[in-house]
């Protein structure tokens, strides 16, 4: 990982993990503890898109919503200085990963499929900007796409954080400190 970083002052931070496991609460402090520019890759597709995801999926179909968020994540990677938080799937395109992982650190944040759960009941905005996955609806999904994934997380990620049981401001003392881990075995 550490070879591969273009600087440590221009380098991205990526965030990906399933919904709800709080990356893009997580990335707005994250940034701005940091001094960096946050971007959330689900919001960006919304506003260019003009249509919410539900809309998007509805309309277009999954894979519309795919290529739309790969060339996002393509255009973000370009950037330097940057938090970005990922859409939960975006790990699924192997090119997705390749432009993460040359452009930054990526940092998968993991939660429970109780925890999981428990943030989607309290997230008002769930239907509009997660739609489900599959028949079996957005509660019915969450074991079986969290295992589909895990694969493409650990291939993505350079470290994880469970998110389970900390507060946003601990998620990112944790991923500040291990990124200053990183900078020192430089």
């Amino acid at each position: 990982m550490v070879d591969r970083l273009k600087s440590e002052d221009s380098m991205n931070i990526y965030l990906v993990g399933y919904r709800c496991t709080g990356k893009s609460l997580v990335g707005k402090l994250l940034a701005a503890n940091l001094g960096m520019k946050f971007t959330d890759t689900d919001a960006e597709l919304v506003k260019r898109a003009q249509r919410s995801i539900s809309e998007i999926v509805e309309t277009s179909g999954w894979d519309e919503f795919r290529r739309i968020e790969k060339n996002i994540i393509r255009e973000l990677s370009a950037l330097e200085k940057h938090v970005i938080a990922t859409g939960g799937g975006a790990v699924l395109d192997g090119d997705n990963i390749e432009f993460m992982k040359k452009t930054g650190i990526v940092v998968w944040l993991r939660a429970t499929p109780l925890t999981i759960r428990e943030r989607i009941i309290k997230d008002t905005g769930t239907n509009e900007f997660r739609p489900a996955l599959s028949v079996k609806g957005t509660f019915g999904e969450i074991d079986e796409i969290l295992l589909a994934r895990k694969r493409f997380y650990e291939e993505a990620m350079d470290f994880y954080i469970d998110t389970d049981y900390l507060d946003i401001s601990d998620v990112c003392r944790d991923i500040m400190n291990l990124i200053q881990t990183v900078k020192e075995k430089r």
